[in-house]
């Protein structure tokens, strides 16, 4: 593609104080908050098989679109979402200044949908944030349909979604900041500039336009993934040993949780303590009413590290350890 002047560093840099001024005061001011989140952004722009690189509006259907990453760890680690990258015969990023670089692809998870890249830049990683609060102000920064980095910002709707169908292992932010297609893999971030985020996915049913019900992979989750592909490669998953299945439609009626219907012989489950007909009402403090979320809340940990099983059992509850095997 011909190369072209993109002013939008200096338009997101005038939006994202506008946006900032709007929202309640905290201790970190617009100021501060725009470098910081700004230079630790990338637009990513992988080569799939087939089509032109880019994502631009002008350009037609089905050319492949860009993307967005963002500096996790020194040593030129980005994160970005797994989607944006997984079919790509290269990719590139464009930085915060207008340059390109070639980016290694280090490793991906499809299960829950995390890609890292390595490049030759050093940019400053984003600090991980805490667990932000319902309606807490967040803003959202990506490279939407290609156009290059912009910042939406909104609240948090809701914490620790899963089972909405994108991913195996979901543990999402949703929010209505709005996100479209090239945000994904961009950050999400609270007034301090903290990555509480990781932007993955849009409900949407017929287009994929925004419609104010937008997903994050959530931090914890985006570090314990990143940890593992730097080290390793690849996500080291634990064991449970278990069987688990949603309550029959009676159940319901006067009980929430799982229902663990196997319990393997010998295995992390078993030397714990769990029998078949528990209910499962809780994995390590969060309450479960989906498959879905235990299995978000397990996946949060590594073989070796212990879960905490809260379980009712003859109308008592036990809170039993379970140490994941590998």
């Amino acid at each position: 593609m011909a190369a072209r002047t993109r002013p939008g560093l200096l338009v997101l840099s005038l939006v994202l104080g506008w946006a900032l001024a709007a929202l309640p005061s905290h201790p970190v001011a617009a100021a501060n908050f725009e470098p910081v989140v700004l230079n630790s952004i990338v637009s990513v722009l992988p080569l799939w098989p087939g089509h032109p690189q880019g994502g631009q509006p002008q350009l037609p259907p089905g050319v492949a679109p860009e993307g967005t990453a963002v500096a996790i760890a020194s040593g030129g680690y980005l994160v970005t979402a797994n989607h944006v990258v997984a079919r790509a015969l290269s990719i590139k990023v464009r930085l915060p200044d207008g340059r390109e670089l070639p980016a290694e692809l280090v490793g991906r998870d499809p299960a829950s949908d995390l890609a890292l890249l390595k490049i030759a830049a050093d940019l400053p990683p984003l600090p991980y944030g805490p667990e932000p609060a319902l309606a807490s102000p967040v803003c959202a920064v990506g490279n939407q349909f290609g156009l290059d980095l912009s910042v939406t910002c909104g609240v948090v709707s809701a914490v620790h979604r899963a089972g909405t169908g994108f991913n195996p292992i979901e543990d999402f932010i949703q929010t209505d900041a709005a996100m479209n297609p090239g945000a994904s893999g961009g950050a999400l971030v609270d007034p301090q500039g903290r990555l509480v985020g990781l932007l993955s996915a849009i409900f949407t049913k017929d287009s994929d336009a925004n419609i104010g019900v937008n997903f994050a992979a959530s931090a914890p989750l985006v570090r314990r993934v990143v940890e593992d592909l730097i080290a390793y490669g690849e996500v080291r998953r634990g064991k449970l040993g278990l069987g688990m299945a949603a309550l029959e439609p009676e159940e319901r009626e006067r009980w929430t949780g799982l229902r663990l219907w196997g319990v393997q012989p010998g295995g992390a489950g078993a030397a714990a303590g769990l029998k078949v007909g528990d209910l499962v009402t809780a994995v390590d403090g969060r309450p479960v009413r989906k498959l879905a979320e235990a299995t978000s809340a397990i996946q949060m940990k590594r073989p070796g590290e212990v879960v905490e099983i809260t379980v009712l059992r003859d109308e008592q509850l036990l809170t039993l350890r379970l140490t994941l095997a590998p």
